[in-house]
């Protein structure tokens, strides 16, 4: 997988705030939960993800990099779950929202919709190109691990 979606509250850690990382990016700590860890091991760098406000807004804001691949979340006491680097790539001119994805047949299957608890997905290349068109992009960026 070469796509994924990282969801955020925006109160805690939102676009603008991963937007002033610049080129040094951010870790993505504290996921708990083991599927979104594995997701997040089985990314690798130059992965591309969409970024997503979580709680009231409920919509995709713009498109990250994975910069560094999983490695040891230090705010594990426990050792057992990791976490990964992105950086901001391009904000998403029209946000598309979760009724946007909801209505839209092509994207049913989609593990936004299907797992929608986890914070961390995989997103698949059709799913990726229809949101990223959806999201007024006039190119749709692609991962370097197609």
């Amino acid at each position: 997988m070469a796509y994924w979606l990282f969801k955020s509250e925006p109160s805690t850690w939102g676009w603008d705030d991963q937007l002033k990382r610049g080129a040094k990016g951010e870790h993505w700590d504290g996921v708990r939960n083991y599927q979104a860890n594995n997701n997040m091991k089985a990314m690798k760098k130059g992965d591309l993800g969409f970024f997503y406000h979580s709680v009231d807004e409920k919509r995709i804001v713009g498109i990250v990099e994975v910069i560094k691949e999983h490695y040891p979340d230090n705010s594990d006491a426990s050792g057992r779950f990791g976490m990964v680097d992105i950086k901001a790539v391009e904000t998403v001119p029209e946000p598309v929202s979760l009724a946007d994805i909801k209505e839209d047949p092509a994207l049913a299957e989609m593990a936004l919709l299907k797992q929608s608890r986890l914070s961390v997905s995989p997103v698949r290349a059709e799913e990726w190109k229809l949101i990223c068109k959806k999201g007024g992009l006039k190119k749709v960026p692609l991962s370097k691990n197609k």
